[in-house]
């Protein structure tokens, strides 16, 4: 089951008030394909699909596709912030990750 961190619920609870979308989820789905792997994007939703599966951690509802739910099943929604600035991310330990996982030349 996809978790969210205690930082990121807070985060994404203020964002969701400050855009009035206190209705919403968040939404995570694949984004693209990398040398590093998967990525994967988020977004505030408000509609589900025939085939999302939906979890709820830290009383924020996630909701993905149900392709991705097996794939995510180690992952964590988490909220950074560096000196290149502040969002969320998403750490999925189980994910192949590097050069070559695509077939690609990353050089």
């Amino acid at each position: 089951m996809v978790e969210i961190t205690e930082k990121a619920a807070t985060e994404l609870r203020s964002l969701m008030e400050s855009e009035d979308k206190t209705d919403h989820a968040l939404r995570i789905f694949v984004a693209g394909m990398g040398c590093s792997g998967v990525q994967y994007g988020m977004a505030l939703d408000n509609e589900t699909k025939e085939d999302d599966v939906t979890v709820t951690d830290k009383e924020i509802k996630i909701v993905m596709a149900n392709d991705i739910n097996e794939e995510l099943s180690e992952a964590t929604v988490d909220f950074i912030e560096t000196p290149q600035g502040n969002g969320f991310v998403i750490d999925n330990p189980s994910e192949m990750s590097g050069c070559g996982s695509c077939g690609g030349s990353c050089h």
